[in-house]
């Protein structure tokens, strides 16, 4: 079983084509593994056992019969508690939200199922998705597996400490505001927030302008794999891409040699940043030189769109403590409901204003691409901290969570396709990622960076939680 748990989605495959492991046997290894360490991290709000084991056991008859169904038939996903699996409710992490099973799934969970994966459960968020954290009053604290005191990050909390642990090959996340590539870098592993409209996300969230369903896995070339199987349009869906996508393994391994790359370490208004945070990061950079790109110290002539951000995510969190009857207000996360209610009185004009104010935005990095290929930002401004604290407890960053994650928001705002990477490990043994950026529809660029710094510096990989 330990042997499994060390295998990507990829070399599950391989070993399912080679008859040396079945579907059944990777997926009776991580339910094991889940009933081992959910207890201690709180990954899963929900397991399938009964589910997972019969629809492996349909998985391993059409490899028997050389029929597989698609590109990842038989590999163990999870689905973020956001998204929607028929027979199973979404809670969102809220007590007020309703118990009935969903009649329908999400085009994301429809395409990964249509390609012959295998669903082993719901992974936890915080309430309503409102913060890059990973506690909520319905399913309390999710804990990082590289120490169990720190937190996950969120909002894709469990998705990150599940990808970790490798309870789960493949891990649907969900990224509004940096929440598939903030806990993937304090996880330890990639994850992509792909081109806007990529991944089809139906229903529509009140975050849906700016919200894209992505792949959270332990290695690059599990994340294109599962983009591919994710990706293409959904008629249910006004935000998809009606072009159908690429084969994002294609080009995966084609190397950086030539590309001009850009460091930013500030983003032109990044005031606050973690010392050994911007080492590790710069550090990744120059290894990218190292593989034959052009890498150069340089920022996009960005302003901080906070207030964007900022007037989207209150008026966002209100519809959605809007649909929790009002009485039961006192049971929900008190941050969410001060969030929610900031966004109460928002004008329709200034909304509106705000959202054109993302035109920008855009024209400046749309310019900014013409010169680099791609940018390459720390993930997150702070290493991993304590959980039960919704921003570092020594108040560098103040009291909003956005203040310690300013650098994954300019580019839900600007649609483009992002993804964090692992680039090392702090003093105290916890993950810090790089994120890279490239220009809209480039998601098979951003894969490929990945991918060549992923050659060149292969990350940890963990065993067990680390219980401290």
């Amino acid at each position: 079983m330990d042997e499994i748990l060390l295998m990507d989605a990829t070399a599950l495959l391989e070993a399912y084509r080679n008859k040396t492991l079945s579907p059944r046997e990777a997926v009776d290894a991580m339910l094991g593994a889940i009933d081992r360490f959910n207890p201690i991290v709180n990954a899963f709000c929900v397991v399938d056992h009964q589910g997972a084991r019969a629809a492996a056991a349909e998985s391993e008859a059409r490899w028997m019969r050389s029929e597989t169904r698609g590109v990842v038939d038989g590999v163990p996903f999870t689905i973020k508690d956001a998204l929607l699996w028929r027979g199973f409710p979404v809670r969102g992490g809220s007590k007020g939200t309703p118990t009935s099973p969903a009649s329908e799934n999400a085009p994301a969970v429809d395409e990964m199922l249509g390609a012959g994966a295998i669903p082993l459960g719901k992974t936890t968020l915080p309430e309503a998705g409102w913060k890059a954290l990973g506690d909520s009053p319905l399913y309390g604290i999710t804990r990082n597996p590289w120490d169990t005191r720190m937190t996950t990050g969120g909002s894709s909390a469990g998705a990150g400490a599940a990808g970790a642990l490798n309870l789960g090959a493949l891990h649907i996340g969900m990224d509004s505001a940096g929440s598939i590539r903030i806990p993937s870098s304090f996880c330890g592993i990639f994850g992509l927030k792909p081109t806007h409209g990529r991944v089809s996300g139906y229903p529509p969230l009140p975050f849906a302008l700016i919200s894209d369903v992505g792949p959270m896995t332990r290695t690059v070339r599990d994340g294109a794999l599962m983009l591919t199987a994710m990706a293409g349009p959904d008629r249910r869906d006004i935000w998809a891409l009606q072009n159908e996508p690429p084969d994002y393994r294609a080009a995966l391994n084609d190397g950086v040699r030539g590309l001009r790359v850009a460091w930013s370490p500030r983003l032109n208004f990044v005031q606050q940043l973690d010392a050994q945070v911007e080492r590790m990061c710069a550090s990744a950079a120059r290894a990218l030189e190292e593989c034959g790109a052009h890498v150069e110290e340089a920022s996009p002539p960005l302003n901080d769109p906070y207030d964007i951000i900022r007037m989207i995510w209150t008026t966002g969190s209100m519809s959605e403590l809007g649909e929790i009857p009002q009485e039961r207000w006192g049971e929900c996360d008190p941050g969410f409901v001060v969030c929610a209610k900031a966004g109460a009185d928002v004008k329709a004009i200034d909304f509106m204003a705000n959202v054109n104010a993302r035109t920008p935005l855009f024209q400046q990095m749309s310019e900014f691409h013409d010169t680099y290929d791609v940018l390459l930002t720390p993930t997150v401004a702070t290493a991993p901290f304590e959980v039960g604290h919704n921003t570092p407890p020594d108040g560098r960053f103040g009291d909003d969570w956005m203040r310690w994650a300013p650098y994954s928001y300019p580019f839900d705002l600007t649609l483009q396709p992002a993804a964090s990477v692992p680039c090392g490990m702090t003093e105290s043994g916890l993950p810090v990622g790089l994120q890279i950026v490239a220009p809209l529809l480039r998601d098979d660029l951003v894969l490929r960076v990945a991918r060549a710094f992923e050659q060149v510096r292969p990350w940890e990989m963990l065993g067990e939680p680390r219980v401290r």
